[in-house]
C-alpha cells in the first residue's frame, strides 16, 4: 500500500483540538488508518519549533508525542542526511519562484524518493508541487486516490 507523508500541518492539527484543521485530521487518520506514514526530522523539528514558545506543558507534551511516534508501527521517521539536506538545497534554489521553506522541499524530495503522491497538510506548497495536500480536500472515504 502506497503510504501518505505527514507535514508539520498535520501534526499540529492532531495534537491541538482547537486548531481549525483538527477535525478534518482526525477524518483523514481514520480513513487512511491502514495506509503506511512516512514524516522527517525535519518535519518533527519544525513542529518542535512551533510548541517552542508555547509553553513548559506544550513542550513536554510536544516532546513526549515525538519520542513516542518510533513505537508507531505504520510509520517511518526519515532521517535527516547530507544528501538530503542537499537535495532539498538544489530544490530550494531551483524553485526561486515558490515560497516553498526548506523542509517543505526535504519533504518534496522525501515524496518524490518514496513515490508518494497523499500529503497529511492544507499547505498548498504540496499542492504547487503536483502533490495531493489532503487536509485541503474534502473527506470523502470513497475516493478511490485514498
Amino acid at each position: 500500500m502506497t503510504p501518505v507523508f505527514a507535514d508539520t500541518e498535520y501534526w499540529i492539527a492532531i495534537n491541538s483540538p482547537r486548531d481549525d484543521l483538527y477535525a478534518c485530521a482526525v477524518a483523514v487518520t481514520q480513513i487512511l488508518r491502514n495506509r503506511p506514514i512516512v514524516t522527517s526530522e525535519m518535519v518533527l523539528a519544525e513542529f518542535l519549533d512551533g510548541c517552542a514558545t508555547r509553553g513548559e506543558n506544550v513542550r513536554r507534551m510536544a516532546t513526549a508525542f515525538v519520542r513516542g511516534l518510533s513505537t508507531v508501527g505504520l510509520l517511518r521517521i526519515c532521517p535527516q542526511t547530507s544528501a538530503l539536506f542537499l537535495d532539498a538545497l538544489t530544490l530550494y534554489e531551483i524553485r526561486a519562484d515558490k515560497e516553498w521553506s526548506l523542509t517543505d522541499c526535504s519533504s518534496i524530495v522525501i515524496c518524490q524518493q518514496e513515490n508518494v503522491i497523499d500529503v497529511l497538510t492544507h499547505d498548498h506548497h504540496f499542492a504547487q508541487a503536483g502533490l495531493n495536500a489532503l487536509l485541503r480536500e474534502p473527506i470523502d472515504g470513497s475516493q478511490s486516490k485514498m
